[in-house]
């Protein structure tokens, strides 16, 4: 080791005393005292804060408003609370016992749990940074600078190769900073602080404003608090009118065609509130800062206040603000509307080809797909037109919004010029923050499984990963809603999630481990209940994402992980009998 290096331990080591003392003093003097320091000192949570409020939130918040209104406000404080719950636990151990999580699992628990939670981590940073930079690129060519990278100046593709590259370059330059030591990660966390902030007051402004106005109704927003799991299998209530306005015969078609896209954003909103990554990254990124025992109720403090609160108020802004403007309204262009200057307005290429395959759908569902794909695209677009108003309206209505779409949410507060300015750099601070965190896991989680320090060539190698995965996103997305592919790439994370659950209950429920330590008595049974409650919900999300998209081979997936899981736990027990 260096001179620098010796020095900059020795500093690190000077800090954590300094904050070890900080809270034992504040500690003795109150609960007031107690409470600034735990504010000086946060940290982690924030780190939690700056990937969950990304791009799959942001996106997820967007259309929970769009097709749920307000009616599904609970569903994503649900989300979070559960995620709080086995953060804290897994923080609770770490903490408590100072060992890094992963070879604590494989040792004290489950090797294929340990692995499993480790790759499960790995394949979900690969694919959860696609969106993000699919967010990002958009906003930057629709809302920030159309002018420059618009359609008109230059072509879709040249333009996501330019601005994923500086995209790049930035998330690296961050990334590099934070394996500097504890000045790198001290400025890291204040970017991430101040990118959270601006985000959270972006939307706040736009429910303020239109609260001030009288453009929203409280009691409704209110009453969306209340869960309703109903909403899973019908409809919202704001749909109503316009389903029995198709009629009984088709009413079905358009239930199923709503209940398709409400189901995946209930995923979507759920995964995206704490991610397996997350679970991955919180208690490194703790043990990093040097905490141990001592500072486990600075942890829950962290998670309640970097991590909840943003995020619900964040969250429920945008919810409230694409409730109010977008829920059960058609997309623009397809009945004569017309713009403030009297024109026309004319719907973008890709509403218009959303509209026509769920119309097209309609259609087979009438005369049946045998007999529609023998009509010529002549006969197909007649049969089209021909189609009721209803009908038409329905297709309008479900039609995923855009970029340039969803920046209207903020023409409340800022008209609708400055709205995309707004929205743009709302997106991009979401997304670029996200991006530099699940680099970080990267890192960190193919570190853990080589054995080697999260430090230097190969970790920050492994972090340019996910930016690989994600600056290809685009193109392999190209042509289709940008905001909606947060959707399926979080339905394919709700599956993984589970195995992070299951794997901290039994972690926290490990006498090996744990010693003294474990919880006893009314704590130990608090714990139970609560990690049990998250386990089943997240499960049965998990399950209809396997189910919905994989049918039996996914159900075999993931009985033979689970098989493979029993079997080492009882050839382990056999082994340990022998000796």
């Amino acid at each position: 080791m260096s001179e620098a290096d010796r020095a900059e331990v020795s500093a690190d080591q000077a800090k954590i005393q300094r904050d070890r003392q900080l809270i034992v003093d504040a500690t003795k003097r109150g609960a007031a005292a107690k409470l600034w320091a735990y504010t000086r000192l946060s940290g982690p949570g924030w780190l939690q804060s700056a990937i969950t409020l990304g791009g799959g939130s942001l996106a997820g918040s967007l259309f929970l408003g769009i097709y749920f209104g307000f009616s599904a406000m609970w569903v994503q404080p649900l989300a979070m609370i559960l995620g709080v719950i086995m953060l804290s636990a897994i923080a609770y151990v770490t903490l408590s016992t100072g060992e890094r999580p992963f070879d604590a699992i494989n040792r004290h628990v489950n090797p294929v749990l340990g692995w499993g939670w480790a790759i499960a981590t790995l394949m979900a940073n690969l694919v959860w940074a696609m969106p993000q930079f699919s967010l990002a690129t958009s906003s930057v060519r629709e809302n920030l600078m159309p002018g420059v990278f618009g359609a008109a100046a230059m072509s879709v593709n040249n333009a996501n190769i330019i601005i994923g590259v500086i995209i790049l370059i930035v998330c690296a330059v961050v990334v590099w900073f934070y394996d500097k030591g504890s000045k790198g990660i001290q400025a890291f966390e204040i970017v991430l602080k101040i990118m959270v902030a601006v985000i959270i007051v972006c939307f706040f402004g736009v429910v303020v404003k239109m609260s001030t106005a009288g453009a929203l109704h409280w009691g409704e927003i209110l009453g969306g608090l209340v869960p309703n799991p109903q909403l899973l299998f019908q409809p919202a209530p704001s749909f109503g009118p316009f389903l029995d306005a198709v009629g009984s015969q088709f009413r079905g078609f358009w239930t199923d065609q709503i209940l398709l896209e409400q189901r995946d954003v209930m995923i979507t909103v759920t995964a995206t509130a704490v991610g397996i990554n997350m679970t991955f990254l919180l208690p490194y990124s703790m043990l990093r800062r040097g905490w141990d025992r001592q500072f486990r109720g600075l942890a829950v403090f962290d998670l309640a206040t970097g991590l909840f609160v943003p995020f619900i108020l964040a969250t429920g802004c945008v919810v409230i603000a694409s409730g109010s403007q977008f829920h059960a309204r058609v997309t623009p262009g397809f009945f004569g509307e017309k713009g403030e200057a009297g024109a026309l307005v004319k719907p973008h290429a890709k509403a218009v080809g959303q509209f026509k395959g769920l119309a097209s759908k309609r259609v087979q569902a009438e005369v049946g797909a045998e007999a529609f794909a023998k009509l010529t695209d002549e006969q197909k677009a007649a049969r089209i037109d021909a189609l009721p108003a209803a009908d038409r309206r329905m297709a309008a209505m479900l039609i995923k919004r855009d970029a340039f779409d969803l920046a209207d949410s903020l023409k409340p507060l800022t008209g609708k010029g400055f709205s995309h300015y707004v929205f743009g750099i709302g997106v991009v601070g979401m997304a670029v923050s996200s991006i530099i965190i699940l680099m970080l896991i990267n890192g960190f989680v193919v570190c853990e499984m080589l054995g080697l320090p999260s430090r230097g060539l190969v970790y920050r190698l492994a972090c340019f990963a996910p930016g690989v995965t994600g600056f290809c996103a685009p193109f392999l997305w190209s042509g289709k809603t940008q905001f909606w592919l947060a959707v399926p790439t979080s339905v394919f994370g709700m599956v993984l999630i589970p195995i992070a659950y299951i794997t901290f209950a039994l972690l926290m429920n490990s006498r090996s481990l744990l010693g003294e330590r474990m919880p006893k008595g009314g704590k130990r049974i608090l714990w139970g209940v609560l990690m049990l409650v998250a386990i089943l919900i997240t499960g049965f999300g998990s399950f209809w994402s396997v189910w919905s998209k994989a049918r039996w081979y996914g159900l075999a997936g993931v009985g033979a992980f689970a098989l493979l899981a029993v079997l080492v736990h009882f050839a382990r027990k056999a082994k340990a009998a022998q000796t």
